[in-house]
């Protein structure tokens, strides 16, 4: 078991927008895509910056200075994350509200870690889950208030620092959360900039396609099924009004579980490629794949992983994806559209296919790609029977069992490398989930097409993951 890492907490502030005329009290809804997820537990991403020579001094005087002016910056184009979910009584559903009088801002915490850099930002598969837990802030959630987001800046002396975003998830989905950090990034960075030449930080504009529409009314709701849902949570909780969130046991990790990450380059998606589209049960049925890399990455680590958990050959599991829903929905959204518009789609599998030495990549694939073809307008548009398979999920525990319900978190297109603060590229970005068997994706720090896979798992297990992982690819 990794020693228990010790962290300093220097300040605990807020940071607001600049004050200014165009800065008034607002509210914003929740459409359905939002309220499904309003007791969810939140998402997080740990960004990692190497700098060898980060003096405190250096850390205290530049570094916090620049993030938390440009986070205020940042702030303006993105009010509601200033803000607070709230549930009136008078309200049929939550909304978020941002009262700038009422001293709303973004909660900011400085600290300082004695763990090592080299060791949480490497592939090592005997990173604990656990030892991430002192870099994470938490959000302010009450029976009455949500806080929607919270970050936490920790320095790592002599190492470098680690930025956290967490979010709520009835605010942002994966895409609006990137969109954010980009922005942000990019006012850091233009600071940065704009101080060493001497001039004034008042003319930095943000790039149009980091300007969120926070347009509700671009979410075609006429079922209603946003109260629909809100009522669902309110009969979960025994009709009463609260927004703290869910408690999943199972969620937690404890010192058995690690976390390891891998890479598939664009010859290993390549050859996975021809490996499914040579399959002589797909060719005989004259099937037509949608292979994309994230199609071909979820089936050959689906595979790895129900073989390294054990699951048994008669059980099922279900096989999810995830989509993006902005230009699938009629009409489309814009693609800058800030809120929850993801939805994800699954279907069951037999173990014994999954694990079919011969076929069980194909196999995995074949059942994906029917998925992301089937994502139609009636299957990601909202239903009673989602917020029904949610609660049932969160009563269960987290699933009927570990390795039964697989799908990934993040995505490969996301960019997050692309989050340059004015200091270089992340060394490492994670994305904190500590269930067993969790998955989580995103592009390599080296590009070239090549996916970064995160998985979670028990230490036994994750030895057979890697051994799976390394000599499938061989």
């Amino acid at each position: 078991m990794a020693e228990k890492h010790k962290v300093k907490i220097h300040s605990v502030s807020k940071i607001s927008p600049p004050s200014s005329d165009s800065v008034t009290a607002s509210t914003l809804p929740l459409t359905y895509f939002d309220t499904l997820w309003l007791k969810f537990p939140p998402s997080e991403r740990l960004f990692f910056y190497q700098i060898t020579d980060l003096t405190i001094d250096l850390f205290n005087s530049v570094i916090i200075p620049k993030l938390a002016d440009s986070l205020s910056l940042t702030l303006l184009h993105y009010l509601p994350l200033a803000g607070h979910i709230m549930w009136p009584a008078d309200s049929a559903k939550p909304a978020i509200y941002y009262f700038p009088d009422q001293n709303d801002g973004v909660s900011f915490t400085v600290a300082e870690s004695d763990a090592d850099f080299s060791h949480l930002t490497g592939n090592n598969g005997n990173r604990e889950a656990v030892e991430f837990h002192h870099l994470t802030p938490q959000l302010s959630i009450s029976d009455d208030k949500a806080e929607v987001v919270a970050i936490q800046i920790t320095l790592f002396p002599k190492q470098g620092f680690c930025i956290s975003v967490l979010t709520h998830h009835a605010v942002i989905d994966g895409i609006s959360k990137t969109m954010f950090e980009r922005s942000w990034a990019y006012f850091c960075k233009q600071l940065i900039q704009m101080q060493q030449q001497n001039l004034n930080n008042s003319s930095i504009l943000l790039p149009t396609e980091l300007i969120p529409c926070f347009d509700r009314t671009l979410i075609k709701d006429p079922e209603g099924l946003d109260v629909v849902y809100a009522n669902h949570w309110l009969a979960f909780q025994s009709d009463k009004r609260s927004l703290k969130l869910v408690s999943i046991p199972v969620l937690k990790a404890h010192s058995s579980v690690v976390r390891m990450s891998f890479e598939l380059t664009h010859e290993d998606i390549k050859k996975l490629r021809d490996k499914v589209q040579g399959n002589e049960v797909l060719i005989r049925h004259a099937k037509e794949l949608h292979s994309s890399s994230y199609v071909l990455t979820c089936a050959y680590v689906y595979v790895c992983l129900v073989k390294a958990m054990g699951v048994e050959g008669d059980a099922t599991v279900m096989l999810r994806v995830g989509a993006n829903c902005r230009s699938r929905l009629d009409p489309p959204l814009p693609v800058n559209y800030f809120g929850n518009c993801v939805s994800g789609h699954g279907t069951p599998a037999k173990v014994s296919d999954v694990v079919d030495p011969e076929n069980g990549i194909a196999f995995v694939a074949d059942k994906l790609s029917d998925l992301v073809k089937g994502l139609k307008r009636e299957v990601i548009e909202g239903s009673e029977e989602k917020i029904l398979n949610l609660l049932k999920y969160v009563k269960e525990g987290g699933g009927q069992a570990p390795g039964r319900f697989l799908g990934v978190a993040g995505s490969n297109r996301f960019d997050v490398y692309g989050s340059d603060f004015g200091w270089g590229k992340p060394k490492r970005v994670e994305i904190i989930l500590d269930l067993v068997g969790s998955i989580y994706l995103v592009e390599s720090r080296n590009g070239g097409g090549a996916v970064e896979v995160g998985v979670v798992l028990e230490k036994p297990q994750m030895e057979a993951f890697s051994s799976l992982f390394v000599n499938g690819l061989n």
